[in-house]
């Protein structure tokens, strides 16, 4: 059983069927997913994304840079939402933010993050790495390198990685595992590069899983069935 893990959720995953803002009812099934985690003892990091609320690519009548800040600000509203409602089923937690905004949550220090874990408490990143230029899913692959995560959990619309877009095309081949470098060469765009490149530099193994499903999260922690419901990218 994984001891210390690292879940990515992108902003899309918390808007639910609305694909804007933040829908309640999905953000609490996903925090008792987590708890189910918690529970089991496993210490857990969690990196969101902003994307329910702006995608600063997206913004072509603004600098990419100022586009990006404002993306890492719509990180600190999920994940001030997700503290709201895990604490509220008695999971504690910290936010930690790569943006300084001491009114609402804690700046990010390696040390401090590490002993927030030692202490037994969820950690919620937000701000993705503070730097514009760099996606969450960068920011992820970086947080979970520095707080010796030993894996990361992606949750995704879809059960792994494909060989295209299963929506768009159901002949898709989905992969049972596959490793970094095939996905480079591939072109697979589950992830953006720098974050597989961080990962295979640093051989951190990456689940890509749906989150549709409850109780998914805890397969892969108990590493029950995972190639069922994931797909795994590593250095084999």
């Amino acid at each position: 059983m994984y001891k210390r893990i690292l879940i990515k959720f992108s902003g899309e995953m918390l808007a639910g069927q609305n694909k804007k803002g933040l829908e309640l009812k999905v953000l609490k099934n996903y925090a008792q997913e987590i708890k189910e985690v918690y529970d089991l003892g496993v210490k857990i990091i969690i990196v969101v994304g902003g994307g329910n609320f702006i995608r600063g690519r997206e913004l072509t009548d603004i600098s990419r840079a100022t586009a990006d800040y404002m993306g890492m600000l719509a990180t600190v509203i999920n994940s001030l939402a997700f503290q709201e409602v895990l604490e509220s089923i008695g999971v504690p937690t910290r936010v930690m933010t790569a943006l300084e905004i001491r009114s609402v949550a804690e700046p990010f220090i390696r040390r401090k993050a590490l002993r927030h874990l030692e202490k037994n408490r969820v950690v919620i990143i937000a701000g993705g790495t503070g730097n514009p230029f760099f996606s969450t899913d960068t920011a992820a692959v970086l947080r979970a390198i520095e707080l010796g995560a030993e894996v990361i959990l992606k949750a995704t619309k879809v059960d792994g990685v494909y060989s295209q877009d299963p929506v768009s095309n159901p002949n898709a081949i989905k992969y049972q595992k596959i490793n970094y470098k095939e996905v480079m060469d591939k072109d697979l765009k589950f992830m953006d590069k720098t974050a597989i490149s961080l990962s295979m530099e640093y051989n951190i193994p990456i689940v890509v899983f749906s989150i549709k499903e409850y109780g998914n999260i805890k397969k892969i922690v108990m590493n029950n069935n995972i190639f069922e419901v994931a797909t795994i990218v590593n250095g084999e």
